[in-house]
């Protein structure tokens, strides 16, 4: 069987071969109805969207563009719908570029966590070299000029200052130094949310939108917070100072705690604004579940709880900016 080069042709990411044809053989030997070839032809594809859905941190990036869709949807202005899809597909494309920098940067440390070990740098299973920063330029470049000519200058700059914050001030500036890391590296999610709002109408954002951009800043360090309790034994054996590891989780705990009455409070906001019914139940509703679970935290700072608050927060702010746009689309 010939040698698979997995996304090779395209990025310059040079996998480790043994494990490649393991992971292809295996896929395919699943598929008993697929012809050989065909087989394995499935299996190339399905590995190297599972290589490029981890190693570009994709997921991740989904959230911050549908965070920006929402700092379009609670702007006025017109927009039509395939502009703000694609501006969107842009924002995604920045912050996969500055989450495939995070794993290249990170490849040490993700070696010594149990969470992160089986990342492909970590694993060798892909091989770091000069070819995969130039490939993260050229998407970075490419999605920020993309955001330029779908919007505006002002709203390029917002995608570019997300993508360097989390990449450059998180990433290599912050998080190996000081525990301050994720409360500066947090406004990313800020700049995805002041994105969509310039894309619609550039200036100062409208009090909904800048509202919102806050409740991301206070969001971020509670929601990685909680992740970091439940993987403290990483941070300490990798020493990462994050907040837990400083401060110990039952402080941890209550500074979560006031986060989350902040960011709930301040999520409030934009119903003295105008947003309607939709918003204000997912602002009560989410805030409620993420102050009761963090009240749990503070009561019992147990790594399940602390699981619970994380995902609470998810639910929390999927619901925000979801509600966010369904407002848009009702008031259309």
């Amino acid at each position: 069987m010939p040698r698979v080069k997995a996304i090779a042709a395209t990025s310059g990411v040079i996998p480790a071969k043994a494990g490649i044809q393991t992971d292809v053989k295996a896929i395919a030997a699943t598929s008993g109805i697929i012809p050989a070839k065909a087989g394995i032809q499935t299996a190339k594809l399905l590995y190297a969207l599972r290589l490029s859905c981890g190693l570009f941190k994709l997921r991740i990036g989904a959230v911050i563009g549908l965070t920006a869709a929402a700092g379009a949807a609670a702007t006025p202005g017109n927009l039509s719908g395939a502009q703000l899809f694609l501006f969107a597909l842009a924002v995604t494309g920045a912050a996969a570029a500055a989450g495939g920098f995070n794993q290249y940067a990170e490849r040490d440390l993700d070696r010594l966590m149990q969470r992160t070990q089986r990342r492909p740098f970590a694993t060798g299973e892909l091989v770091p070299g000069a070819r995969f920063l130039w490939l993260l330029a050229t998407v970075l470049v490419v999605s920020v000029a993309a955001a330029a000519a779908l919007a505006n200058a002002l709203a390029a700059a917002y995608v570019f200052l997300g993508a360097f914050f989390y990449g450059v001030v998180y990433t290599v500036w912050l998080k190996r130094r000081t525990w301050w890391n994720i409360v500066v590296g947090g406004a990313a999610g800020s700049f995805a949310i002041l994105a969509g709002a310039a894309a619609v109408e550039p200036g100062v954002p409208p009090a909904v939108a800048a509202a919102l951009a806050g409740v991301l800043f206070l969001w971020t360090p509670p929601h990685f917070w909680s992740l970091a309790i439940a993987c403290r034994d990483d941070y300490v054996h990798a020493g990462v100072p994050m907040l837990p590891v400083v401060i110990g989780v039952e402080r941890c705990a209550r500074v979560i705690l006031a986060h989350t009455l902040a960011l709930t409070a301040l999520s409030l906001v934009p119903l003295a604004f105008g947003m309607g019914p939709a918003y204000a139940a997912a602002a009560v509703g989410g805030g409620a579940w993420f102050i009761a679970k963090s009240v749990r935290l503070v009561r019992q700072p147990t790594r399940e709880a602390a699981r619970a608050n994380f995902h609470a927060s998810l639910a929390q702010l999927s619901a925000l900016l979801l509600a966010t746009i369904a407002e848009r689309l009702l008031s259309a």
